[in-house]
């Protein structure tokens, strides 16, 4: 899931790929990414990478499910996440949280936190009014203040962190410059989940776009709200929505998702695990035989090839498949008109290229998504693709992450270890 997220760079609002999401009862076309490398056909019998998940039984792992959700939607990744009041033991458990390590920060849905929501401490914009964010996705928006809370998952816990209540604002408020993005997803079924926890690299959703003065007007995703009225502002970076995973007292070095294999015609569900910190625990070291990619400070591999061209490419859990652009491969007709329909699973390969100058090739399968979707009763898919529109680069979705550990380096820096993504071939 791709949105509004610190940048190298002043754009703030850059690939926004969120909830690319496909409705197994309403088929709804989805976004996607693009990438470099070689093209090929294949039989469609490889199932691909097949490590295979540690069990969720120690407090620095969360179990990871795919299924029908809240919204019977396809390869949407959710955990549960605890949200505390700070400094109480008034705490509500949000199951169906999507997954993502494309974005950075929690964000839940009003509904799924009952009477707590309105418990939780609003933050204050340095202008007067309340702190509110307006988060853009590819097909759509969220709207809602930032709050304080303490998020806890599994046993590992941020404490008084800034988060984002979707939806708790009344749709007056919605500002009509800067915000609206095609529809608003202020609702658990709107969005799919009943909230997102970005575990990505960066520690905050949007950095100094949001944060210096003279980036506001253009790029902040912050706003001041008085009422009914609300005008982009500053937020502070200790303001900003926050990734929880730097904020543990431990295990805040990165994340490890890790996804059991699955058929390559799709499964009714999938399982997996998140293990927090690498090379903190015992269950946590880093494997022989995975590659180290470093990164941008958004978690992308900005010089991966595809096709020959050079495209921006990122690990993200968040998107319901692989995103990328190539003319060559047929796309589906009707509500399924964004995603592939080859009349026989391909091949693709994309070379990843780490700002440390290390490559490296990945092949993946893309498969004739009506037929995957015919069953009607199949959630999980390792070979679903489609094309991202006008955006430039390449998406590895959800599909890339089954039978594989996946490693996340949170960026340190200035006096620590720069961001990075790793995983065994």
């Amino acid at each position: 899931m791709r949105f509004a997220k610190i940048e190298k760079s002043i754009h703030v609002v850059k690939a926004v790929l969120a909830i690319c999401v496909v409705s197994m009862t309403a088929f709804v076309a989805g976004c996607g990414g693009g990438g470099g490398g070689s093209s090929s056909s294949s039989s469609g019998d490889n199932n691909g990478p097949s490590q295979q998940p540690i069990a969720a039984n120690a407090p620095n792992t969360v179990a990871v499910t795919v299924g029908r959700g809240v919204a019977n939607l396809i390869n949407i990744p959710t955990v549960s996440v605890t949200i505390c009041q700070p400094g109480t033991t008034n705490c509500t458990v949000v199951n169906n949280v999507l997954l993502d390590t494309g974005s950075f920060g929690v964000r839940i849905v009003n509904s799924a936190l009952g009477s707590l929501a309105s418990a939780l401490p609003v933050q204050q914009a340095t202008a007067g009014g309340q702190l509110a964010e307006c988060t853009h996705f590819a097909d759509g928006f969220t709207w809602g203040t930032t709050r304080t809370a303490t998020v806890q998952i599994s046993g590992e816990v941020a404490s008084n962190i800034p988060i984002q209540v979707i939806g708790d604002l009344p749709d007056a408020s919605i500002p009509s410059g800067g915000c609206v993005n095609g529809a608003a997803e202020n609702t658990a079924q709107t969005l799919g989940a009943n909230g997102i926890i970005g575990i990505g690299v960066a520690p905050i959703d949007c950095g100094a776009a949001c944060s210096v003065q003279a980036n506001v007007a253009q790029f902040s995703n912050y706003y001041a709200c008085n009422g009914t009225n609300c005008v982009r502002t500053l937020a502070e970076r200790e303001k900003q929505v926050a990734n929880p995973v730097p904020n543990f007292p431990a295990d805040n070095n990165g994340v490890i998702v890790q996804m059991a294999p699955i058929s390559a015609s799709g499964q009714a569900s999938a399982t997996g695990t998140v293990v927090f910190g690498i090379g903190t625990q015992s269950n946590n070291g880093q494997e022989q035989g995975i590659t180290i990619y470093t990164t941008d400070a958004s978690g992308d591999l900005v010089n991966s090839k595809f096709n020959g061209a050079t495209t921006n490419t990122f690990m993200d859990s968040g998107s319901n498949g692989y995103f990328f652009q190539d003319g060559s491969m047929p796309l589906c007709t009707g509500n399924l008109a964004s995603f592939y329909c080859p009349g026989t699973t391909q091949q693709r390969t994309v070379t990843l290229v780490g700002a440390n100058g290390v490559t490296g090739d990945v092949p993946l399968n893309v498969a004739n998504t009506q037929n995957l979707l015919s069953a009607g009763s199949n959630f999980a898919f390792n070979d679903l693709g489609g094309q991202i529109g006008s955006l430039s680069a390449f998406d590895l979705g959800l599909p890339f992450f089954f039978g594989r550990h996946v490693y996340y380096g949170m960026d340190k820096r200035p006096s620590g270890q720069a961001p990075f993504v790793a995983f065994s071939l």
